[in-house]
């Protein structure tokens, strides 16, 4: 007990201290963000900013394979089987794998697992694209009645061998990939059950159905596998330690302290001082003026972008008495909840963002246009799809058209959120902004900052008008951007709205097909279609960096070692 005591104590005082800003010895890593934390449950941890230390105290059953995009290796499973022409998958289990509990895992865990995350799924986790091959719907129980308890109980099952085995609704070629995202992490049964969780059983599972466990028990408790665990945490600060229970390689920084710093130039120059170790990226050209080649500071460039970026504009604006509506009307005073919906509207919008320029002032010239909102080096982008450029006169002709004339005459305001922050983010709204603004008097693009966590409920919600957000890839397969972004009940089209009877059928089809020349087609039709009807102003893609302290080491701060597919592993680094 006194041993325990002592460790806290010295945590706790390197938390106030590293929140003072003085150095940080070489057994603590300091992260500085400005982005706050929505959860650390895994169940249903879908954004960047949770996954981030998630990862580091829960594991998966497989896990990319260093850099690779398509390699996939065991993690807490030691290897798998397919069988029954690709539906059924049986994993051997690592054994002597501790929780930070002390609790050891076993096949009921991993069982309960998987099984919460079909009981809970709902539009605020990303189970949603683990449970359309495992009960053939991506909804859950609430909202299709197929989804049955013996339909979930048969699809993850523990043999009496005590391996997992998955049986599939439907073949399902990135099943595998799937399995290695964060939100399939494995977790304790009992002690998720005693903290108040879901206990597992059929008896109580109608009660946790779409359950949005973002401020869950286990959230305020983690309790993973992986090599850190949780020692404190408040609204701003989580300190970590590393776990000595760990049953792979032990991590070599001993803690961990993230903390939320909103002033850029404070993680900036905390980092120039060496008292924060990483710290977000500020957007290209903003971090190769301030922080490139400066004293104590390590840069790693061209490296892979996967991610995609859209300004959303949504064409049913939900909320009752929306403050983002003004006057509900096109009276020159808001803008009604379907001001989207006319297509010319979505056109003047996508014609009045300068892309150039973007590329110009954020990414320092380093930027790539895409054609359609997936990574250009998937399978399936096709480069040949219109892009928009900036033009004035284009925005102007559609801008008269739309609604009849009426938004020309009367004008509009507008009011859009953008990720607090965020300068990236802020940047590509006052672009925006000031290009909407130039071609009438009349016309008014109001933009403000909005906490991170808020944004994402409300826009799910459809209570967004206008938001910029990105998607960062759960597997690597085209499918996971264009379903996401353009399917009419993709995981985004609450945030914008827009369905196309045609593209929801060749998204379809893609998705029930291996056959690679099929789906690359189909997924050009979908990038042409959606040329036409302007559903969201694609940003332009990054080419990603890294920066951080030159005290701070290892594989993934490398261009061999980097994965953009998985969060930052603290303990594959090092800092002396």
């Amino acid at each position: 007990m006194q041993k325990t005591t002592k460790k806290f104590a010295t945590l706790s005082a390197l938390l106030l201290v590293s929140a003072a800003l003085a150095a940080a010895p070489a057994d603590t890593l300091v992260i500085q963000t400005g982005a706050d934390v929505p959860t650390m449950d895994p169940g249903v941890t879908y954004d960047t900013a949770s996954s981030a230390l998630v990862d580091n105290m829960y594991e998966t059953l497989i896990t990319y394979d260093g850099a690779s995009l398509t390699k996939l290796v065991p993690l807490l499973a030691t290897k798998w089987t397919p069988s029954n022409a690709g539906k059924t998958y049986t994993f051997d289990l690592r054994k002597n794998v501790k929780f930070h509990s002390g609790a050891t895992m076993t096949c009921t865990d991993a069982e309960y697992t998987f099984e919460r995350n079909l009981v809970t799924n709902s539009g605020a986790s990303g189970n949603w694209f683990i449970a359309e091959p495992l009960t053939g719907t991506q909804s859950n129980a609430a909202d299709d009645k197929s989804v049955t308890w013996a339909k979930i109980d048969k699809a993850v099952e523990c043999n009496a061998a005590g391996q997992l085995v998955f049986t599939l609704a439907a073949v399902d070629p990135a099943f595998l990939a799937k399995l290695a995202y964060t939100g399939m992490a494995i977790v304790e049964k009992g002690y998720s059950a005693k903290l108040g969780e879901w206990d597992g059983t059929e008896k109580t599972w109608k009660d946790w159905i779409g359950k949005d466990l973002t401020g869950s028990e286990l959230s305020k408790k983690p309790n993973g596998t992986g090599p850190y665990k949780l020692i404190r945490a408040d609204a701003n600060n989580h300190l970590f330690q590393s776990f000595d229970g760990y049953w792979g390689k032990k991590a070599t920084i001993k803690n961990v302290i993230q903390q939320k710093v909103p002033e850029q130039a404070a993680r900036q120059q905390a980092l120039l001082r060496g008292d924060a170790d990483i710290i977000d990226a500020s957007g290209r050209a903003v971090d190769e003026a301030q922080i490139k080649g400066k004293p104590g500071v390590t840069w790693v460039d061209d490296l892979p972008n996967t991610t995609a970026t859209a300004i959303f504009m949504n064409e049913k604006i939900g909320g009752k008495g929306n403050p983002l509506l003004g006057s509900g009307k096109l009276d020159g005073k808001g803008i009604p909840s379907n001001f989207f919906s006319d297509v010319n509207v979505r056109r003047g919008f996508s014609y009045a963002f300068n892309y150039q320029q973007y590329i110009k002032d954020v990414q320092n010239g380093k930027g790539i246009q895409r054609t359609v909102l997936m990574p250009d080096s998937f399978p399936g982008y096709d480069a040949k799809v219109k892009k928009y450029t900036f033009d004035a006169a284009k925005a102007t002709q559609y801008f008269k058209t739309a609604w009849g004339g009426q938004l020309w005459k009367n004008g509009f305001v507008l009011t859009a959120n953008y990720r607090a922050n965020a300068t990236a983010s802020q940047t590509a709204m006052e672009v925006l902004k000031k290009n909407i603004e130039s071609l009438n008097p009349k016309f008014r693009v109001n933009i403000q900052s909005k906490q991170w966590s808020e944004m994402l409920t409300d826009s799910r919600k459809g209570e967004e008008a206008m938001i910029l957000i990105g998607w960062a890839p759960d597997y690597a397969d085209a499918d996971n951007f264009m379903y996401t972004f353009y399917a009419s009940d993709g995981y985004y089209s609450p945030r914008a709205n827009w369905k196309d009877a045609s593209v929801d059928k060749w998204l379809k089809q893609a998705r029930s097909t291996i056959n690679v020349a099929e789906r690359n087609r189909l997924y050009s039709l979908v990038g042409n279609r959606a040329y036409e009807q302007a559903p969201y102003i694609l940003v332009p893609a990054p080419v990603a960096y890294n920066f951080f302290s030159s005290r701070v080491s290892g594989a993934p701060f490398t261009k061999a070692g980097f994965n953009p597919m998985t969060s930052l592993n603290w303990k594959d680094l090092s800092k002396k």
